[in-house]
């Protein structure tokens, strides 16, 4: 019998209005789909999506997405889920509470819609255990992490009776349309990322009590060394909230059996009960492990955990993971109490949470922003030293460690399985990963700071390998062999990195040093050659495209601006932040920016509109928060698309190059009626007036009237045609100009000190 649900969701709903269901609600209206967020009442709904449109990182990705959210209350309006496709319950953690919902869901629900609990904690089975057979069929876990939109991580929950289609349908819609990386989980306690995270930071917690650790030569030891976020342990609690902890360990220890090692770590903590009970629960209230003091300057303190006072915080240095777990000393004693128990309990639970060391390993990774997963890390520990470790301290070896033996856990794109058995790694259907590539053979070309791998089908990947993928000489040397190459031997190119980020643009440290050595000849050089290499780019033979992620900022906006297509992750920053360092774009930015701008459709007849746009966007330094607001300041042209899912981005690109390729033309170079002096006057003026207003430095308006002199075609009137070559022109003396102030070289030295611009 064919399957009753819906493959495609059309309207969905989320029941639950608090922190994470809103966020849920908002995660699917940013992938375009009308949504009904429910709480008790209409009104207190109201209230909620009020709360979201101001949460800061922003919910919504454009301000169209919050109007496809629809408040609605649970007291007078669940008929409405008779039109929705798929309902998200997001109600407190009481399977009770929630069972009584499911009666009602149950009976307004269309025979098709699928209902999925965000439960954290709560076993499906005792979810649905009075719930029909018809119910059960089409009920399953979709484990979103907070914040929903930021969050990459998905676990999925299907019970033994839940339809198939029903879990594919949830699977397909997370990973395509809401950019998640799902994860399928058993049926077990904390399912995955959960379990073992309060694990590691129930033992990390506990151990720095126990060995008289700070909360800073904790953190310290739990982040950067492992790959870990910065905030380690003690930072992260107060992020997801202190008041958690207690709950979330009481929970695992109700649902664990009593022969998990998890009651082994999860020891009464009297400290953290006297925080919670003073309030100092994190972030959200008025301190946690951390504070800012604001009656001395917004300094940072750390409590101290013998005496529960708060002190400035102290700055501590670790060495790497590795280096550290074999440390006689007391931050390597530290490591070795946290690290050794958390990856072995995680090799336990291979065969228990999931099937597979990869589960395990993404959802860390993407639910806890671990650089590494825990199978990662004992690869680089290596597997027989780790085995020894954890012999030492008589903690438990998994089938999975004795079946390794000496070989590594993965090898050669396969992963290891507790029979002692490699097989393949699964890769979803339309993703690509440019490591496979990498493993397939050597570079077609390489220099300190770029490749190009061959990506089949006559599809060349440029990738950038400086850090973070900065651009240099080296750079743009291989660049122009990277197009010769291709234009001789394929058919398109894309642009692409597995690094977070896009390209942070030029080498500050590079053009700093240029600046004190008064090198101004090589800043020219610099100029033009990253000019010659761009517009080369823009005008090849061949279809290029950027798959943008992360930040595209400076000249690595210019980068992405100069190909025939981009495609971008959902998550991009993208901006022409030159100003911020007493600059302007150079590389051909300016230009190109404003082409796109004079080829918007909607916007007003005449040469200013579009002029005043592309002065906004530049003068202000604005960064876009998402791949939709980037189009919005017209870094993204109609035919450019959006991409939800991060690791579907080097596919969708490749696929958009090939199309590109079909019947590909260079562009023809654009030609400029710009209106000189009078419009420059017009800019200036605009900028005196935020000036006025205290919101433009003295520095700002000089690096203003650059900008303006550029974009209004310098002494040239609107009857006179300007060529890319005149803008061109007129962007390198004026950087040349700017390079030259004192106030410039302030700017750029303060940047690289503090990551913050100098408001000189």
């Amino acid at each position: 019998m064919d399957s009753p649900v819906k493959a495609e969701f059309r309207r969905c709903a989320v029941l639950g209005a608090g922190t994470m269901g809103a966020g849920i609600a908002a995660q699917i209206a940013n992938a375009g789909v009308p949504v009904l967020l429910y709480d008790i009442s209409r009104a207190v709904a109201e209230a909620a999506l009020a709360r979201l449109a101001r949460t800061e990182p922003p919910a919504f990705m454009e301000p169209a997405a919050q109007k496809l959210v629809t408040p609605r209350g649970i007291d007078s309006d669940l008929a409405e889920l008779g039109t929705c496709d798929w309902i998200v319950e997001a109600i407190v953690e009481k399977f009770e509470a929630k069972r009584a919902l499911y009666a009602s869901v149950a009976v307004h629900a269309g025979p098709a819609a699928i209902v999925s609990s965000n439960t954290s904690t709560i076993p499906l089975r005792d979810l649905v255990a009075t719930a029909t057979a018809a119910f059960r069929r089409r009920f399953l876990v979709s484990h979103f992490f907070n914040p929903p939109r930021y969050m990459r991580l998905v676990e999925i929950v299907a019970g033994p009776e839940t339809d198939a289609a029903a879990t594919a349908a949830v699977v397909d819609f997370a990973d395509r349309r809401l950019g998640k990386g799902v994860v399928m989980c058993k049926d077990r306690p904390g399912f995955i990322a959960n379990r073992l995270g309060c694990f590691w930071s129930q033992c990390a917690v506990a151990a720095a009590f126990a060995q008289g650790l700070t909360v800073e030569e904790a953190d310290a030891a739990m982040g950067q060394p492992f790959g870990i976020p910065k905030t380690g342990v003690f930072g992260l609690m107060d992020l997801v909230g202190i008041d958690l902890m207690p709950q979330v360990n009481a929970n695992l220890a109700r649902l664990l059996g009593p022969a998990d090692l998890f009651h082994q770590v999860n020891i009464a903590l009297p400290f953290i009960d006297r925080m919670i009970a003073a309030g100092l629960t994190g972030r959200k209230a008025k301190g946690g492990f951390y504070r800012i003091n604001r009656e001395h300057g917004k300094r940072k303190e750390a409590i101290d955990l013998t005496t529960g006072e708060y002190r400035p915080v102290r700055n501590v240095v670790v060495d790497n993971g590795k280096g550290l777990l074999s440390q006689d000393s007391r931050l390597g004693h530290y490591a070795r109490a946290v690290m050794l128990p958390t990856l072995a309990y995680a090799a336990l639970l291979v065969g228990d949470a999931a099937d597979d060391i990869q589960s395990i390993d993404e959802a860390m990774r993407l639910g806890y922003n671990w650089a590494l997963g825990p199978f990662e890390l004992i690869d680089r520990i290596g597997t027989a030293t780790f085995r020894t470790l954890i012999n030492g301290v008589e903690l438990p070896v998994a089938p999975l460690l004795a079946a390794a033996g000496d070989r590594p856990l993965y090898a050669d794109g396969k992963q290891l399985d507790p029979a002692g058995d490699y097989r393949p790694l699964p890769q979803p259907p339309g993703t690509l990963r440019l490591a496979e590539a990498k493993r397939a053979g050597a570079a077609l070309l390489r220099n300190a700071h770029a490749a190009l791998w061959d990506l089949g089908d006559g599809v060349c990947c440029f990738e950038l390998t400086s850090k973070m993928n900065t651009i240099d000489t080296a750079v743009f040397v291989l660049l122009g062999r990277a197009i010769e190459h291709v234009e001789a031997k394929g058919r398109a190119m894309v642009v692409y990195s597995d690094k977070p980020q896009f390209s942070a643009g030029v080498d500050l440290n590079w053009l700093l040093g240029l600046a004190r050595a008064s090198d101004w000849q090589a800043m020219e050089d610099l100029v033009n050659l990253g000019q010659r290499s761009f517009k080369r780019l823009k005008y090849a033979k061949i279809p290029t495209v950027a798959a943008v992620a992360g930040l595209a900022l400076g000249g690595g906006a210019e980068l992405a601006l100069h190909c025939a297509g981009i495609v971008a992750h959902a998550e991009t920053a993208m901006g022409l932040v030159e100003t911020s360092v007493g600059i302007i774009p150079a590389w051909g930015g300016c230009g190109e920016l404003l082409a796109r701008w004079q080829g918007a459709p909607r916007l007003a007849k005449g040469p200013m509109p579009a002029i005043v746009k592309t002065f906004e966007a530049i003068a202000g330094a604005r960064i876009s928060r998402s791949a939709a607001e980037a189009r919005a300041l017209g870094f993204l042209r109609p035919g450019d698309t959006i991409t939800m899912n991060r690791a579907r981005l080097l596919a969708d690109a490749k696929a958009r190059a090939l199309a590109l390729a079909a019947d590909y033309r260079p562009p023809a170079s654009p030609v400029y009626y710009l209106p000189g002096v009078s419009g420059a006057t017009a800019l200036d003026l605009t900028a005196g007036s935020e000036a006025k207003l205290g919101r433009a430095t003295a520095h700002d308006l000089i690096v203003a009237h650059a900008l303006a002199t550029i974009l209004t075609g310098g002494a040239t009137d609107i009857m006179k045609p300007l060529s890319e070559a005149d803008l061109l022109a007129l962007e390198r003396q004026q950087v040349l100009n700017l390079a030259r102030r004192p106030e410039t070289l302030a700017r750029i030295e303060h940047m690289l000190a503090t990551r913050k611009p100098l408001r000189n």
